[in-house]
């Protein structure tokens, strides 16, 4: 099915997050509230497309909707703009959104391919120590925790050193959508990070909320890269 300019809704093409960005863009560009015909003049997309998408932004806190002042009789027309204060906040979670959902609808092994970005950007993130120094377990450590504490994750390592409690997820709002690519992404960082320092450690696992706001990654050696003997 095809809306009335030609174009498939985002709805159609099973990735409704792209729609969802396109008008939250337009609000967010408008000097003024729009209506729902407005929008649907300016992305082409079905009535109930556009009323489907500004439902789920007004619940996520990214549009506020207004009931126009009526001086004649009949229902009131609604028009929508986008919230504010930290609107490109909001933007760079909702394109999280969208990448997150992409990863998992579109790659055959979503956690494995989140893993490997992660572990990439881990690296990316971390200043490599001195060539020949042996950095130990406790400082290796101590330097992956101030990076998740950098990152919001709130941070606490047990004392045994087994495990680092994260009392925050930065992405939890994403997260809740997309756990399985979400999660694979925060521990392929953290071993990323891990792996940059030269660490006898890794991150093995990564339990998610285990409680309501508690999530556990667990310690273990890691494991040493093979030399050529030959």
């Amino acid at each position: 099915m095809r809306d009335s300019v030609g174009q498939r809704s985002a709805q159609d093409t099973g990735r409704p997050e792209a729609g969802r960005l396109r008008i939250l863009q337009l609000l967010q560009r408008s000097r003024a509230p729009l209506g729902v015909q407005d929008l649907v003049e300016q992305v082409g997309l079905h009535p109930n497309t556009v009323r489907f998408h500004l439902v789920r932004l007004v619940r996520d806190g990214l549009v506020q909707r207004h009931a126009e002042v009526r001086t004649t009789p009949g229902r009131p027309r609604f028009t929508y703009a986008a919230e504010d204060a930290t609107s490109d906040q909001r933007s760079y979670r909702l394109l999280a959104k969208i990448l997150a959902s992409f990863m998992t609808e579109a790659l055959p092994d979503a956690a494995r391919s989140a893993t490997r970005a992660g572990r990439s950007w881990g690296r990316y993130l971390t200043e490599r120590p001195a060539p020949y120094s042996r950095p130990n377990e406790q400082t290796t450590v101590a330097t992956l925790v101030d990076a998740l504490d950098t990152m919001g994750f709130a941070p606490e390592p047990t004392v045994d050193g087994k495990e680092i409690h994260l009392r925050n997820c930065p992405f939890r709002e994403v997260a809740d959508e997309n756990l399985q690519v979400v999660c694979a992404v925060h521990l392929g960082i953290m071993q990323g990070v891990l792996a940059e320092l030269r660490s006898p450690v890794t991150a093995t696992r990564l339990e998610a909320f285990v409680e309501p706001h508690l999530c556990v990654a667990h310690l273990g050696k890691a494991r040493r890269p093979r030399t050529n003997t030959s």
